[in-house]
């Protein structure tokens, strides 16, 4: 039996240029749509006014917890945090630095309760309480 010999095919050429050609395009695109992380506040909060306000220097660190107006409330210098969660903090701060205080942002139309619950805590903790406000001038 004889079989038809089998011609050898030339293997395709690729060309390369082509190739890095299309994939600067796509490099360019992919740059170009990118969204570039900018820092901006995680939380817009409205201070409220105080025409008592006075701008005060402490050499205790300072805790930021914020409360804003709609859920989770309570954030623990940025991040989300619960209420017990928060008292832990609050407690494990104040055995490690007794001289800790708590800088209280919270929002104009932030619900009150939520910033009696951050007062009560800081109290058991006996931390050092500032609540936060912007300078009126009433």
């Amino acid at each position: 039996m004889k079989f038809a010999p089998h011609k050898r095919r030339r293997a395709p050429t690729v060309i390369i240029v082509s190739l890095i050609d299309v994939l600067l395009v796509v490099l360019i695109f992919l740059m170009v749509t990118t969204t570039f992380k900018r820092l901006e506040p995680a939380l817009n909060i409205a201070l409220p006014d105080s025409s008592q306000a006075t701008v005060g220097a402490s050499e205790a660190t300072a805790m930021v917890v914020t409360i804003a107006t709609n859920a989770p409330h309570l954030y623990l210098d940025g991040h989300p945090i619960s209420l017990n969660e928060l008292e832990r903090a609050l407690q494990d701060a104040t055995e490690r630095n007794p001289k800790v205080r708590v800088d209280v942002k919270s929002d104009k139309r932030a619900p009150v309760g939520e910033l009696v619950h951050v007062m009560d805590a800081a109290r058991k903790a006996k931390a050092t309480l500032n609540v936060l406000t912007e300078k009126s001038d009433r």
